[in-house]
């Protein structure tokens, strides 16, 4: 797979794969974690989610602004570990939020994501630029060869940036399923069991007591003697629901300790392998000339064609990261709500998107390397607009699935009786075959997009590029409250249909750009 690719793309990648780790392990359960933790509402706690993960990425021009000005893109990432571990660090201490202590202990929170936040933006760009830069030395040498050779080399960088975002999707693999088996064990350690439904209602009733509504303590009653051996009858409610919240969200924050353990391995792995990695202050130096007037201004409108092009993507992108990161948000709810998760708990199914990222990244590189061996390469733009377009399909089947069902919004089904919604939930297969469409139109659009940046970047300005393709993600993360506002307001197929139709505009926006964005990458 690495043959006749740059020599440190395996590290970089192995580097990036255990701090993905880490951090899917936060990410499958965040919005779940805060509102079982604090009692927040989905729109509350999927707005938090918003703008952590836009901050995320927002903080990615920062930090290559950082990278770019001081030449030190390994220094960076290195911090930018160290920061995002003392983030998990705050996560992973243990304290029962209550009445008394929410109004700093959820800004605590908020700090400890905050870090993260900042540590990614670091790290996530500049390792990306870093792997730039390889092809960028790959590409050079190859020069010194001969044209044939230099073709040869161009073509190896959108597989060498699938490879990359392959290995980051090992690490998201494994991690939706550490918080959820820690969280399982350490519920039944206390003679409990897992129920998505009850730490909501376990905080209705804390807040409520007696006020609590006839159906909500119904379904409360309902659910209770299958998450306890205690006998129902002799409960004290109050304190079975401080118990169980407690626990139940203990086990979660345990989990956040895999968390740093993954940083300090993948800051290992970087720190031991690092000199593979290119080193752009040395680089620059060595290629330092003086330009004449008419190549001075040849250069400029170069540069304005290429930053007009990357700009052009960088709004398409905005809508297929608005869509795709439903995925923590409406779609982690639609899990909990209307699928059958009583083999695997919801924050499980987010693990479904890596594995179909590491089964289908080879096969989509054959077909890929097949077409272009025919001569019949698809062009970087097309497949971005191809992606998009399977990102609609992705919204067609589960909004028409959804109608199938006669689904209302969420907030409409959730107030019936636990008996009546159990035998309406989906099977699993629903989310299997969402998660599958979405993967294809990820693996047409996200490496690809950062092969994309790589191409038309300026090499002054590889840090900043890739911060702004992370830009663009954190534009579309900030509006993924829109989600689970629509989940909980009108009819799913209706909120599906709406994304839909996003995907299917960015689709026909983005083919009626294709040939003059090829041309400003040849």
């Amino acid at each position: 797979m690495f043959k006749g690719h740059p020599k440190g793309l395996l590290a970089a990648a192995l580097s990036n794969m255990g701090e993905r780790f880490g951090y899917y392990i936060m990410n499958a359960v965040l919005v779940l974690f805060l509102c079982s933790k604090f009692g927040l509402a989905d729109e509350k706690a999927t707005l938090i989610y918003s703008i952590f993960y836009a901050g995320i990425y927002i903080l990615s021009l920062v930090g290559g602004i950082i990278a770019d000005r001081t030449m030190n893109y390994k220094g960076t990432i290195m911090t930018g570990l160290f920061v995002m571990a003392s983030g998990y660090v705050i996560l992973a201490i243990p304290i029962l939020a209550t009445s008394t202590n929410i109004s700093w202990l959820l800004p605590l929170t908020c700090l400890a994501l905050f870090l993260i936040a900042f540590g990614n933006g670091l790290f996530k760009g500049n390792l990306q630029a870093i792997v730039g830069q390889m092809y960028d030395n790959f590409e050079a040498e190859a020069a010194k060869k001969g044209p044939d050779a230099l073709r040869e080399a161009k073509e190896k960088r959108d597989s060498g940036f699938q490879i990359f975002y392959m290995f980051i999707n090992v690490g998201g693999l494994i991690a939706p399923f550490v918080a959820p088996l820690l969280r399982n064990w350490w519920l039944s350690h206390h003679g409990m069991a897992y129920n998505a439904d009850l730490p909501a209602l376990c905080h209705q009733f804390m807040n409520e007591g007696s006020a609590m509504g006839a159906a909500a303590m119904s379904k409360m009653m309902e659910i209770i003697p299958a998450a306890t051996s205690l006998d129902v009858n002799a409960l004290d409610l109050t304190q079975f629901c401080n118990d169980y919240l407690k626990i139940f969200n203990e086990g979660v924050h345990y989990s956040f300790i895999a968390s740093v353990v993954a940083m300090f391995i993948s800051l290992a792995i970087f720190i031991s392998t690092k000199k593979k990695f290119p080193t752009p202050a040395k680089k620059v130096a060595a290629e330092s000339v003086t330009y004449t007037a008419e190549e001075k201004a040849a250069m400029a409108k170069e540069l304005k064609q290429r930053l007009y092009a990357l700009f052009a993507v960088l709004i398409i992108a905005v809508f297929f990261w608005f869509s795709f990161h439903q995925n923590g948000t409406s779609m982690s709810l639609f899990a909990k709500d209307f699928v059958n998760t009583s083999l695997f708990p919801p924050e499980v199914w987010q693990a479904v998107n890596p594995f179909f990222v590491i089964v289908l990244t080879p096969i989509i590189m054959a077909v890929f390397g097949s077409l272009a061996r025919k001569g019949k390469e698809i062009s970087t733009p097309k497949k971005i607009g191809i992606g998009m377009g399977v990102a609609a399909l992705a919204y067609i089947f589960i909004s028409a699935i959804c109608a199938s069902y006669g689904y209302p919004s969420a907030t409409t089904f959730k107030a019936e009786p636990a008996t009546v919604t159990a035998g309406l939930k989906a099977g699993p297969w629903v989310l299997i075959v969402y998660y599958f469409f979405m993967t294809v139109a990820e693996l047409f659009i996200s490496p690809l997009g950062l092969s994309f940046v790589s191409k038309v970047a300026p090499k002054s300005m590889l840090g900043l590029c890739q911060g702004l393709w992370l830009g663009a993600t954190a534009v579309g993360n900030g509006l993924l409250w829109i989600g689970p506002l629509l989940y909980n307001s009108i009819p799913l197929w209706q909120c599906w249909a709406i994304f839909a139709g996003v995907c299917l505009l960015s689709m026909i926006v983005m083919f009626a750009m294709v040939k003059w964005l090829e041309r400003v990458t040849k």
